[in-house]
């Protein structure tokens, strides 16, 4: 008895256990994973410190020279007539730190787009995990209601064979069913955590997990924060779409940057060329017994100099080095403009496609599916259809409600990317059929 009660304490122990280190998932909607997001997530707090780097480097570009502290004595025969010299020495830059300073704030910049450029990509990944999320949700919602209509199936034939006394062959077919369907509601199972797992990657926060609100999409679903279209809304020419891409994305406007980068890094590099002016000045005496007269004498020096004049070396492997570079970012531009418009047109073609399948599960087919099974499933359960029949109705069924899903996601899911490819986070059709 002792034994019995302390291996169900220990068991209960074991449950709380589990229960207490289950993950807990707080569901969110679009909106909020992105704020989350963007306030949380790990890369882009790092992001935000490139910005600050990019700042002090600002900064750090203007700066000027520390002086140095110079001196001169004498001794022996060598310091008579000659003074001693205590005094400081600043090196001044000529025609340098503006051209550094330029070049900095440059860099400031690009480092700007490329933050905001990041941020865009996390909305637009966000988005992208959240509504692969609520599809497996959603598809395994419809495989659970399939399995349970299936049990259900499988009550009534065992009451039959109760009432008949005998095993009929719509209770086998009606297992093997079960057991099909069992094994899909699996697969849905590890899809759906698969997703939520991916969803949470994306979100990147440290402390917390999440869970979609929603469920299911439909044709009428606007998630907030990203406006899905309606299947009758046609997209501009394409022509138009490539203009507006070109203007707005934030790899070509960061390949923009890049050349006037290199621009500016070949002025500071040329104008290393130009020597640098040294002034030094202080005090300047001699002692009684070093002076010529034997009296104590002060006075003030004041020297300059040229430095790091380009005899022996002309930096020319730097400045052609800098030529190149802009040579190479304005391949890299024209290499961005080309691949973007392949990409564009590609999210466009992808998007009027998925449109285009949509569109083939119309309202009526979809709602006279509806009522059709219904009937066969009422039919079935007053024994006016056999089971073969009605099993092949309900697969046919559930194959058209999972291919009205999965079409319903490649719409979400190319329209996301459309964005993406446009870099904008609300697209607009009449906008874009004005330019």
């Amino acid at each position: 008895m002792i034994k019995k009660i302390f291996f169900v304490t220990l068991l209960i122990f074991f449950l709380n256990a589990q229960i207490c280190c289950a993950t807990q998932y707080e569901k969110i909607d679009l909106k909020t994973a992105i704020e989350i997001a963007n306030k949380n997530n790990l890369d882009i707090k790092s992001s935000k410190l490139d910005i600050d780097i990019a700042k002090n480097e600002i900064k750090v570009s203007n700066r000027l020279e520390n002086p140095s502290i110079v001196t001169s004595w004498n001794f022996g025969k060598a310091g008579k007539g000659n003074p001693n010299q205590l005094g400081v020495a600043e090196r001044v830059e000529l025609f340098k730190r503006a051209p550094r300073k330029k070049l900095a704030q440059a860099n400031y910049d690009l480092t700007l787009e490329n933050f905001e450029y990041q941020k865009f990509s996390l909305k637009m990944d966000v988005a992208e995990a959240y509504i692969k999320l609520v599809v497996a949700k959603s598809i395994l919602q419809k495989y659970e209601h399939q399995q349970k209509f299936l049990e259900e199936l499988l009550k009534i034939s065992n009451l039959n064979n109760k009432e008949n006394n005998r095993l009929d062959l719509d209770t086998i077919e009606a297992k093997i069913a079960l057991n099909q369907i069992i094994t899909e509601v699996n697969k849905a199972k590890t899809n759906a955590k698969t997703a939520r797992i991916g969803f949470n990657r994306i979100i990147n926060a440290q402390n917390a997990n999440y869970d979609s609100l929603d469920t299911n999409l439909s044709k009428e679903n606007s998630i907030i924060g990203i406006n899905i279209p309606q299947t009758s809304k046609k997209l501009p020419p394409f022509k138009s779409i490539e203009d507006s891409a070109i203007k707005n994305r934030y790899d070509i406007k960061i390949a923009k940057n890049k050349i006037e980068l290199a621009k500016k890094k070949l002025i500071v590099v040329a104008r290393q060329k130009i020597p640098d002016l040294e002034i030094a000045g202080g005090y300047a005496y001699q002692t009684i017994g070093l002076a010529d007269d034997d009296r104590y004498k002060s006075g003030a020096f004041l020297g300059a100099s040229l430095v790091n004049i380009p005899l022996l070396y002309s930096y020319k492997p730097e400045i052609k080095n800098a030529q190149l570079e802009i040579e190479k970012a304005d391949l890299e531009y024209i290499s961005t403009v080309n691949k973007a418009k392949k990409s564009v047109e590609i999210a466009y073609e992808n998007f009027v496609t998925a449109q285009l399948n949509l569109e083939s599960y119309n309202d009526k087919i979809l709602k006279d599916s509806d009522e059709l099974f219904a009937l066969f499933e009422q039919k079935y359960k007053v024994e006016n259809v056999d089971f073969a029949t009605l099993a092949a109705v309900e697969e046919s069924y559930q194959d058209l409600v999972v291919g009205y899903s999965e079409a319903l996601s490649d719409y979400y899911m190319s329209w996301i990317e459309f964005l993406r490819e446009m870099n904008s986070e609300d697209f607009s059709f009449d906008w874009a059929q004005d330019i």
